[in-house]
């Protein structure tokens, strides 16, 4: 099997996509960060001292999937043509869900683009909250769903779920 990333001379390459049609992809991805009972009641009260942190969050993620390639060294530099972020609140684990969609018209897809976006998005929460609670836990990043371009539609499966 030939390793896409590297060259003839063993040497890292980007790939180059310069023949490939350019079609409409999306990518969804989500991840969730768990918390103290404290620092959760500190995000749906608006009291944490950093200021409003699923706000900030949301941003960040916006963020995260426009600098993708500044940070993944063989990711192309794409023009995105949206980013959408959700946060479903998770009272019971003292919890947050973190989903984004990213879409673009383009010759390579944006899977890397939403995995970074929640990726950051989690980050954000984590740091705008840490002095109440170090012990949170970012977990479950993944690929939910990507659609477009030659390998086709992809949707997450749970191991034993059919």
């Amino acid at each position: 099997m030939k390793l896409t990333h590297i060259n003839e001379n063993n040497h890292p390459t980007m790939v180059d996509v310069s023949s490939k049609d350019e079609t409409k992809r999306v990518a969804i991805a989500t991840g969730k960060i768990t918390m103290s009972a404290q620092a959760y009641e500190a995000v749906i009260t608006n009291t944490a001292h950093k200021g409003p942190v699923l706000q900030t969050a949301i941003i960040a993620a916006i963020m995260g999937a426009k600098k993708t390639s500044e940070l993944i060294p063989m990711c192309h530099p794409l023009f995105l043509s949206g980013v959408d972020i959700e946060v479903e609140q998770d009272s019971q684990n003292y919890a947050f869900v973190l989903k984004s969609k990213v879409r673009t018209q383009g010759k390579t897809g944006v899977e890397m683009e939403a995995l970074m976006s929640v990726s950051i998005g989690l980050l954000t929460i984590y740091d705008m909250l840490k002095a109440i609670d170090k012990a949170m836990v970012i977990s479950e990043v993944r690929l939910e769903e990507k659609s477009g371009g030659k390998s086709g539609d992809y949707r997450f499966k749970a191991l034993g779920v059919l």
